[in-house]
């Protein structure tokens, strides 16, 4: 399986990698809390724009994202507008959707753009091919806030992020048992194991699946989220004991 490299960062080898996400709303409360992750052991940032209250304004949104970038030097950066049909604040037209990712793209302050594959085909092809157009990684992504779709459709999707070309795979479900985790789990080890050739995210939401988020390195998702105050999805787990707690399981896996 091949692994993305983004400044220095390797995605998809070793210990699952730490993003934590930006959801502030105004300017200045992006920067202070892009401000404060500069000590902390993190591996990327994730910022939501979509709770972005001038989101509206694409040159908003790339003065703020010029200036996070300048705060954050080497640190990755993620770009997301997370529809509110896959759990965002809000929506927007997809040519507006497009129009966004593509001028992020070009700015070249970001590092990685998040698109919900299930957007309708020709739309993920167009976002993805402007995207890759201007060198920047794209993480394919799906969500399901209700419930945990079936193994094999989880798979399913996931391959279908592989075949429409980005260079993540991402899925987060719901779960409402144990057993729900379980089968985030197994899908995620068969992907894995039968089908990636390039790094994949999972997670299973909410308390219910907090395990599913530190365990990434024996199921075979190589990126994972941690909380710095406010979270961005249900389950999120303090940025410091989700450090710990990757920590002791990669040091037990080197013990096989």
């Amino acid at each position: 399986m091949k692994t993305v490299i983004v400044r220095g960062l390797n995605i998809g080898e070793g210990s699952p990698k730490i993003i934590v996400p930006i959801v502030e709303k105004n300017r200045e409360a992006i920067l202070v809390k892009a401000y404060s992750f500069i000590e902390m052991k993190i591996d990327a940032v994730e910022w939501r724009a979509d709770f972005f209250e001038d989101i509206s304004s694409i040159e908003a949104v790339i003065d703020v994202l010029r200036d996070v970038r300048a705060i954050l030097l080497d640190i990755p950066i993620i770009f997301t507008f997370r529809t509110k049909k896959e759990g965002g604040e809000r929506d927007i037209s997809m040519e507006y959707y497009t129009a966004l990712n593509t001028a992020v793209a070009k700015s070249g302050y970001s590092d990685l753009i998040d698109v919900e594959i299930l957007s309708g085909d020709e739309i993920v092809k167009e976002n993805i091919s402007n995207i890759h157009e201007e060198g920047v990684f794209v993480i394919g992504s799906n969500h399901d806030f209700y419930k945990t779709p079936q193994k094999d459709d989880i798979i399913l999707r996931l391959r279908k992020m592989q075949k429409m070309g980005v260079d993540i795979s991402k899925i987060g479900v719901m779960p409402e048992s144990a057993e729900d985790v379980l089968t985030l789990l197994s899908a995620t080890n068969e992907m894995f194991k039968k089908y990636a050739d390039r790094p994949i995210v999972t997670m299973s939401m909410g308390p219910l699946g907090v395990i599913s988020r530190m365990s990434g390195e024996i199921f075979g998702s190589s990126m994972t989220f941690g909380a710095v105050g406010q979270v961005s999805a249900p389950g999120q787990i303090p940025v410091e004991q989700l450090a710990t707690a990757l920590d002791i399981l990669h040091q037990s896996l080197k013990l096989k």
